[in-house]
């Protein structure tokens, strides 16, 4: 796998498109004001994690004696609590959090823009090739680059979809995230139980 495959494949998993519509009901209970700076610090934050898995991510479950199983059935869990929000809103949006307070590090750095998708994969560049770091460093700052460029012109996609197109594609996508979070979930619990049996 080259440069760009690679690039092209982790920018799909971190799915900056289907992000927009949570980080928009995220950000809609923070002060307009810092909006901008906590996107900035979130999207920093999930790529220092996702840079750290794949430098780290092997050390990292076998010295915590993880198995990367364990961060698909997490992150399903996560994200099906997310989405149930989506779907159900409550005062507070997705975080759950009082308007005006803002997340940190979890739902937005993690699981949503460093899920365990994205760093299941950057665990199994490095695993499959650990010689070419530097290409895999590249690619993974690309994507990164791009998804965090779309995300940041998401208040251009509110205005277009108006408020009541915004909640609707919310609730559309907390339903594609139900069924994310469940195959997630079964895909940990089916690696996990093929292991336990082999």
């Amino acid at each position: 796998m080259d440069i760009f495959s690679a690039a092209v494949m982790l920018f799909l998993i971190m799915d900056p498109l289907g992000n927009l519509p949570i980080f928009a009901s995220i950000l809609r209970h923070i002060d307009p004001k810092k909006r901008r700076k906590v996107l900035i610090r979130e999207l920093l934050f999930a790529l220092i994690i996702m840079l750290m898995f794949l430098f780290a991510g092997e050390a990292i479950l076998n010295f915590l004696n993880l198995r990367s199983e364990s961060v698909s059935i997490a992150g399903g869990i996560i994200l099906f609590l997310i989405a149930i929000k989506m779907i159900f809103p409550s005062p507070g949006g997705v975080t759950g959090l009082p308007a005006g307070e803002e997340p940190f590090i979890v739902p937005m750095a993690i699981p949503l823009m460093a899920g365990p998708s994205i760093l299941a994969a950057l665990i199994l560049l490095a695993h499959t090739d650990s010689s070419r770091m530097l290409d895999w460093t590249i690619a993974l700052v690309s994507a990164w680059a791009v998804s965090a460029f779309i995300l940041m012109f998401y208040k251009g996609f509110t205005r277009i979809l108006g408020e009541k197109g915004l909640t609707a594609v919310e609730r559309l996508m907390g339903m594609v995230l139900v069924m994310i979070s469940v195959q997630m979930f079964l895909d940990g619990v089916a690696n996990y139980l093929n292991k336990a049996v082999s």
